[in-house]
């Protein structure tokens, strides 16, 4: 595997993530407390690898991609880019919150910050796929 295959890497890991939030959030729904937990545990490792990923890529001295489209093109991409990334710095302590909460068994503290967590979390990484995409394969 080469560092150019990182960013593709990582809008895996970003999918593979909302999905596991997504099927975690049907499961708590039908309260299958095991299988949810299960779900938020394998989105937060996905997440993880994410970080480690991404920071890999982008502190090994690899260019920056530039964005190359441009009129509204241009705009919702920076839209997209901004708000992910302004939301992006707040999901992991929101998410390790979270899930201590929810390991411990603090049900009430758990669901209180989870309403926020969760769709937090999922625009960041269903975001950070279409980023990824508007760079990489729309404009590419």
């Amino acid at each position: 595997m080469s560092i150019v295959h990182l960013p593709t890497i990582n809008a895996l890991l970003n999918s593979l993530s909302a999905l596991f939030l997504i099927v975690g959030f049907f499961y708590i729904r039908q309260r299958k407390v095991p299988q949810h937990r299960a779900m938020m545990i394998a989105a937060f490792a996905t997440s993880t690898l994410f970080l480690v990923s991404y920071l890999w890529y982008h502190f090994s001295g690899t260019m920056i991609t530039k964005f190359t489209g441009d009129g509204i093109a241009r705009v919702v991409y920076f839209t997209i880019l901004i708000s992910h990334s302004v939301l992006a710095v707040a999901v992991p302590p929101l998410a390790i919150i979270t899930l201590w909460r929810g390991l411990k068994l603090n049900e009430a503290k758990h669901r209180k910050i989870a309403r926020w967590t969760l769709p937090l979390w999922l625009y960041v990484s269903v975001t950070g796929v279409a980023v990824y995409v508007m760079l990489y394969h729309l404009y590419a």
